[in-house]
């Protein structure tokens, strides 16, 4: 699957893993490794919540689609 979100490099960037986004979403670790692989994605009110606990802009969460 193509790269559709960069939920991993924000992670990596401010130092948080994806167990501690999964502890904060109330989610299981699985599913935040799966959205960090890009092998699943999450719903856009789940990346709405995940910008809100990363706190950056939603848009910083997506890989842009225009240079």
């Amino acid at each position: 699957m193509k790269d559709i979100n960069r939920i991993k490099v924000v992670l990596v960037e401010q130092k948080k893993t994806g167990k501690w986004l999964a502890e904060q979403l109330g989610k299981d670790p699985s599913t935040v490794s799966k959205w960090c692989s890009n092998k699943m994605q999450p719903s856009l009110e789940m990346l709405m919540q995940i910008a809100e606990k990363l706190d950056v802009d939603v848009r910083n969460l997506i890989v842009t689609t225009k240079q």
